[in-house]
């Protein structure tokens, strides 16, 4: 039976070689070994704490207060909740005709009145302060409305503002009457596509790219594309080349499913970076894809020389599957009885010829 010495000190090598271990017993490691002889008197145990090791250098063990915390996913910009589309005030057409002419109508009189007219020389009044009152408010309503009047087409909107601040949007068609004050700015709401140019990319292997991509956009949302951002066409196109450099593109020739993963991943980056300034992403799509010019010769003749190889590899199985069928017919029909030595020289020779043969028939 072991000794408590001999206990103690197996403990304290278990402890000490096991790399999972960090929490050492001090007690365990300064302890005296007792005379087995003599017994002595049996005493409380005092509770001691266990001394945590902080770091192994040797090991190449970091401490686990120096431990990087994660780095968080980057996050998706957010839009701005006070600045969202609304509708406008407008009025119909004909209240801005009607004002128009009847701001006409008032200047006409007023004309009349004053005796500027060459039919009322003489019979008016002249021109005095109400007159030119009378001038002034018939002018302002004229202008007032003829110049509200405005054409509301389809797949067009018209964003207003006035002292800076929105004030809504038009998407109404037809003849309208906005006020002449608000400034417009006209956006374009229709489903549209855009074919981008040659843009740098990367496939799986980091050999650069060159892809022209396919975007099904339109803006969803008027007031954050028009006064969220500065130009928003700018901006999609910048998210688009962001959104190459981050996703591994299929390259020139490859599978059919790996073009149409890294579509949808392309998608979803670009839809999620443009959807806080109002725009609506639908597909992004690689049309062209190519090698960089600085890759494209070297690549073109790495290609040429996978399908040389591939070419030979089924020439050869050709080959192989026309000698192996020659000599199990010959074998199977007694024509001829050969031993192992007679047989390897018909394999040979029977290679040869089929191999010639196949060479004068390429072109």
């Amino acid at each position: 039976m072991d000794s408590p010495a001999d206990l103690a000190s197996r403990t304290v090598s278990r402890l000490i070689q096991n790399e999972v271990t960090t929490e050492i017993p001090v007690h365990l490691l300064f302890r005296d070994d007792p005379d087995p002889g003599r017994r002595e008197p049996r005493t409380a145990p005092v509770a001691l704490g266990p001394a945590v090791v902080g770091s192994r250098r040797g090991a190449g063990e970091q401490s686990r207060s120096r431990r990087r915390a994660p780095a968080p996913a980057n996050a998706a910009p957010e839009p701005d909740p006070a600045l969202a589309e609304r509708p406008a005030r407008v009025l119909p057409g004909a209240v801005g005709v009607l004002a128009g002419v009847c701001g006409a109508a008032g200047c006409a009189a007023t004309s009349w009145w004053a005796g500027v007219l060459p039919l009322a020389q003489g019979a008016g009044a002249g021109l005095g302060l109400p007159q030119w009152a009378a001038y002034a408010g018939a002018g302002a309503l004229g202008l007032a409305g003829f110049g509200g009047l405005t054409r509301g087409r389809t797949g067009r909107a018209w964003v207003l503002g006035l002292f800076g601040r929105y004030r809504g949007t038009v998407r109404r068609t037809g003849l309208l009457w906005v006020s002449p004050l608000a400034p417009r700015r006209r956006i374009d709401v229709r489903l549209r596509h855009w074919r981008s140019e040659p843009m740098p990319a990367a496939d799986a292997n980091g050999i650069p790219l060159s892809v022209a991509v396919l975007v099904v956009w339109r803006v969803r949302d008027t007031a954050r594309a028009a006064l969220g951002i500065d130009d928003h066409e700018v901006y999609l196109r910048e998210c688009v080349e962001a959104a190459l450099a981050r996703v591994r593109v299929a390259a020139p020739g490859g599978s059919r499913g790996a073009a149409e993963a890294a579509g949808e991943a392309l998608t979803r980056l670009v839809a999620r970076e443009t959807g806080a300034v109002g725009l609506e992403v639908y597909s992004v799509r690689p049309a062209r894809v190519e090698y960089a010019p600085e890759v494209a010769e070297a690549m073109h003749r790495r290609s040429v020389a996978a399908l040389d190889a591939r070419d030979r590899a089924g020439a050869l199985t050709s080959v192989v599957d026309s000698v192996e069928d020659t000599v199990t017919r010959l074998a199977m029909r007694g024509l001829v009885d050969l031993d192992d030595g007679e047989r390897k020289v018909l394999v040979r020779d029977l290679t040869v010829a089929f191999c010639a043969g196949r060479r004068e028939t390429i072109p």
